[in-house]
C-alpha cells in the first residue's frame, strides 16, 4: 500500500514535485539542478557546469514522463519491502548513498568524455538501482517477474543480470543516452551501506520473509 509517511512515499512525491517544477521552469531546473560535467561550459549567454548540490538534485529530475513513471514504479515495487526490513532511517541512508555514488561515478565518466558533447545527467535511477540491489541481497530467493518479457526468476538472478547488462552497455556504449555508470554507481552505494550494517539486516530479512 502506498503511504506518503514512508520514505518510499516521500521520495515518490518529491520526484513528482521535481518533475512538475521542470514543466514550469524547464531551463532553470535543467541548468542549475541537473548533473553537468566538471568545469564550466558556455553557449552564448548561457553558462552551465558542475555544482556540488547537483550530486543530489539531479536524482529528482527526469527527462520525460515514461522516464519518471518507470523509475517510480520500480521504487514502489521494490522499495517498500526493503524499507520495512531496514527501517526508514537506514533505508533513507541507503537511497541517499546510492544517489550520491551513482552521481559521482557518472560525473567522473562524463567529465572524461566532454569532447563527445556536453550533456547533463538526470533521473532517480542511481537510487532505484541501489534499492534493486538491496532487494536482491535481502530477498535473494523471492520470485520476481520481468515486464518485458514476462519471465519469473529469483531476485538475485534479476539483480545480477541487470548489473552485468549495465556494465556491458556502459563499456561498449550499446545504448546511448542512458546513464549506465550512474546505475552501477548506485548499486555500489547500496552495497557499501549494506556491508557496513553487517549480517544483522540480512538475518532480519530472512526472519520476516
Amino acid at each position: 500500500m502506498f503511504q506518503i509517511r514512508s520514505v518510499v512515499g516521500f521520495l515518490i512525491v518529491a520526484n513528482v514535485i521535481g518533475f512538475g517544477l521542470q514543466q514550469l521552469f524547464p531551463e532553470t531546473m535543467l541548468f542549475n539542478f541537473a548533473l553537468w560535467p566538471w568545469g564550466e561550459f558556455h553557449d552564448g549567454d548561457i553558462t552551465v557546469g558542475f555544482k556540488p548540490w547537483q550530486l543530489f538534485t539531479s536524482g529528482f529530475l527526469h527527462g520525460n514522463l515514461p522516464h519518471i513513471a518507470l523509475n517510480m514504479f520500480a521504487l514502489y515495487q521494490f522499495g517498500g519491502d526493503v524499507e520495512r526490513v531496514m527501517g526508514s532511517r537506514a533505508f533513507a541512508w541507503l537511497y541517499g548513498a546510492s544517489v550520491l555514488t551513482g552521481s559521482i561515478v557518472q560525473l567522473i565518466v562524463v567529465s572524461m568524455h566532454t569532447s563527445d558533447g556536453i550533456v547533463p545527467t538526470l533521473g532517480a535511477s542511481g537510487g532505484v538501482f541501489g534499492v534493486l540491489l538491496a532487494f536482491g541481497m535481502l530477498f535473494p530467493r523471492r520470485r520476481v517477474m520481468l515486464l518485458i518479457p514476462p519471465i519469473p526468476m529469483p531476485a538475485w538472478v534479476l539483480v545480477a543480470g541487470y548489473g552485468a547488462l549495465e556494465l556491458m552497455q556502459g563499456v561498449f556504449g550499446t545504448q546511448q543516452g542512458v546513464a549506465h555508470f550512474a546505475h552501477l554507481g548506485g548499486m555500489l552505494g547500496a552495497f557499501i551501506v549494506l556491508f557496513t550494517m553487517g549480517r544483522q539486516t540480512l538475518r532480519r530479512a530472512r526472519q520476516i520473509y
